[in-house]
């Protein structure tokens, strides 16, 4: 099995919580980084530790060499036409702000429209919120049905004329639902819209190709792919990002730069000022290298029956309410859920006592939670490193949850 063979790659997994073997089902803030991911953070720092672009030193020189050989490995990896559609931020958060910024302030107008969906990360809301007040556009969002897939009809229905950007993301990091972004590129193109992905919980865990989706930007992290944080990326179309204004302005994004005016560089350079976070957009690299090892296919194919597992192993537990798709084919490995017994974060705090570690929350979406009716979820989300005892650990955790949390029968009375 797929988990047997990497989890050596993972020193953390090595350790105990509580005395306790630790279980980690959080990969969706977050995923743990192999050995070799963490040995080229140090090489960086220890070997060729300099700024980049500037330096005609060797070790500079190398620096550079290895950043932009990383950005043509994360292009490879998602099927764009050219290493110059990708461009390095520090987040998924950061890329569509970038986008927001740059491409929507100059597109958006008063009394355009945005389309949103329900089930956003709040990082693919609070930016066109921010936009949507400043230009008086006017945000429209697609409903999702008891089953968390989102209604379709009603997506053509808010389209119209009107209708300049749909923003929606692939993967719902809370619902696990996979959404048909070809079709809804598809379909939003015709009526003359551009297409951005938040892609943060797709691209880590099965095969993404970016001429394949259809979009116009799309953006994700490096940290939920086994790699550090501090390194996102936003790959769009070049012709867009060859017509956008830059987002920051400062050294290395200038190709002339008087008192009074500046030029600046052709993509992505344009949109990279200052000094970048180097050692972490190098080691992505070798966060992608690792992934390519091991193949997406067969993480996606791994994840799958481990979600089948999840849900089937959940549903014995009494008291446990699932949320998002039975259908293994429109879901992710994100399985969120509520008991009957305790607020999620109780039931974090018991499960981290058994050592595991679960998200308890609205995970940065409150407008979704809002509409399943719920304050908080606990969450476990899976990655090519979980197997089935770790689910049999989460499922024995619960188990003691509910019995330290079940109204206890009164004493009898003598």
């Amino acid at each position: 099995m797929l988990a047997e063979r990497v989890r050596e790659d993972f020193p953390i997994l090595k350790q105990t919580v509580y005395g306790k073997p630790l279980v980690y089902l959080d990969s969706a803030a977050t995923s743990q980084k192999p050995r070799r991911v963490i040995d080229a953070l140090v090489r960086y720092y220890q070997e060729y530790n300099a700024n980049i672009h500037r330096g005609i030193y060797r070790i500079a020189e190398e620096a550079t060499m290895r950043y932009e050989q990383s950005r043509g490995k994360i292009a490879a990896f998602i099927g764009a036409t050219r290493p110059e559609e990708v461009v390095f931020t520090r987040s998924t958060t950061e890329a569509i702000n970038l986008v927001a910024y740059a491409w929507g302030r100059a597109n958006i107008r008063a009394g355009d429209e945005i389309i949103l969906t329900e089930m956003e990360h709040h990082s693919n809301l609070v930016p066109w919120q921010l936009l949507a007040a400043e230009k008086q556009a006017k945000l429209r969002f697609i409903p999702f049905d008891g089953q968390g897939i989102l209604q379709l009809d009603e997506y053509q229905r808010l389209l119209s004329e009107r209708t300049k950007l749909v923003a929606v993301t692939h993967q719902s990091n809370v619902l696990g639902t996979i959404n048909p972004i070809k079709e809804i590129a598809m379909t939003a193109h015709a009526a003359g819209a551009t297409v951005l992905v938040d892609a943060a919980q797709s691209v880590p865990h099965m095969p993404v190709s970016v001429g394949d989706l259809g979009a116009d930007f799309v953006a994700f992290s490096g940290h939920k792919m086994c790699g550090p944080t501090g390194a996102g990326v936003l790959w769009a179309r070049y012709d867009l990002l060859d017509a956008m204004p830059p987002f920051h302005g400062g050294g290395e994004m200038i190709m002339l730069v008087q008192l009074e005016s500046s030029t600046y560089k052709d993509p992505p350079h344009k949109f990279e000022a200052g000094t970048p976070s180097i050692a972490d957009c190098i080691v992505l690299g070798e966060a992608v290298d690792y992934l390519q090892g091991i193949g997406m296919a067969a993480i996606r194919a791994h994840e799958q029956r481990l979600t089948d597992y999840t849900l089937r192993r959940l549903a014995e537990v009494e008291g446990v309410t699932l949320f998002g798709p039975r259908q293994l084919d429109r879901r992710g490995g994100v399985v969120a859920f509520a008991t009957d017994v305790a607020h999620p974060h109780d039931v974090a705090q018991v499960l981290d006592q058994e050592g595991i570690a679960v998200r308890a929350g609205h995970h940065c979406t409150q407008p979704l939670h809002r509409r399943l009716g719920v304050a908080a979820t606990t969450r476990a989300s899976l990655y090519l490193y979980n197997n089935e005892s770790d689910i049999d650990a989460l499922v024995r955790g619960l188990h003691v949850a509910r019995h330290l949390f079940s109204p206890r029968p009164a004493p009898a009375k003598r």
